[in-house]
C-alpha cells in the first residue's frame, strides 16, 4: 500500500514535471514563430494563462489548443503592451547612458530620480502579465493596477524579486534547465504572487463591502 502511495507520487511529480518542460518548450518555439520581437509577448500571455489556470486547480485542458488559441487571440494587444514596456525600457536605458556621459552633482541630481523610475518599472513588469491574464482592462489601466498593487503588497514584490533572481542564479550555474523551466518557472512565481495578492483584495472588497 506504501508502495503503491510513493509510486503515485513520483508519477505525479513526473507528470508535473513534463508538463513543465512542454509548456515551457511551446513559450520558446512560439516566440521564434513570432520572429521573438512579436511572438514573445503573446507568448509569455499564452504561458501565463495555463500558468495561472494550473494555479487554479484546472488541469484537464488541452495544452497546445489552449496555448495555440490564447496565442492568436491575444497577439494583437499584448503586443501593444509589450511595445509600451519595450520603449519605457528603452527609455530608462537611453537615459542611464545619457547620465554617464554627465559629471558632477548634475549627474547625481538626475540619477536618482532615474533610480525611482526603473524602481518603478521593474514593479510594474513583475505584476502586468499575472494583471492581464486575470482581469479585463484598457490598456493603460494594467499599468495602473499593476504600479497600485506592487506599492500596496510590496512583501509580496519583493518576494517576487528575491525568488526571480534565485531562478536567475540557478539558471547561470545550470544553463541546461533554460529550454525546460526558465520562463515557466518565472510565470509560476509572478502568477503565484500575483494571485496571493488578488485574492488579498478580494477579501478586503468584500469587507467594504459588507460594512
Amino acid at each position: 500500500m506504501l508502495f503503491g502511495k510513493t509510486m503515485g507520487k513520483l508519477f505525479t511529480i513526473c507528470e508535473w514535471i513534463m508538463r513543465f518542460a512542454y509548456v515551457n518548450l511551446l513559450w520558446f518555439l512560439f516566440s521564434i514563430a513570432g520572429l521573438i520581437v512579436l511572438g514573445i509577448f503573446p507568448a509569455t500571455v499564452a504561458l501565463f494563462t495555463i500558468v495561472r489556470k494550473w494555479i487554479l486547480k484546472e488541469t484537464d485542458f488541452p495544452i497546445w489548443r489552449t496555448f495555440l488559441t490564447v496565442y492568436r487571440k491575444e497577439f494583437k494587444n499584448s503586443n501593444k503592451l509589450g511595445m509600451l514596456l519595450i520603449f519605457s525600457g528603452a527609455f530608462i536605458l537611453f537615459d542611464v547612458f545619457f547620465i554617464r556621459m554627465i559629471e558632477g552633482t548634475v549627474q547625481f541630481v538626475l540619477i536618482v530620480p532615474l533610480l525611482i523610475i526603473t524602481a518603478i518599472y521593474l514593479m510594474i513588469t513583475l505584476y502586468i502579465f499575472p494583471i492581464y491574464v486575470h482581469y479585463e482592462f484598457k490598456l493603460m489601466d494594467y499599468v495602473k493596477n499593476a504600479l497600485f498593487l506592487s506599492i500596496f503588497h510590496f512583501h509580496i514584490t519583493l518576494l517576487m524579486l528575491i525568488s526571480l533572481l534565485a531562478i536567475l542564479f540557478l539558471l547561470v550555474y545550470q544553463p541546461g534547465f533554460i529550454p525546460f523551466f526558465s520562463m515557466v518557472s518565472v510565470a509560476w512565481i509572478l502568477m503565484f504572487c500575483g494571485m496571493y495578492s488578488f485574492n488579498r483584495i478580494g477579501i478586503k472588497q468584500n469587507k467594504i463591502s459588507k460594512v
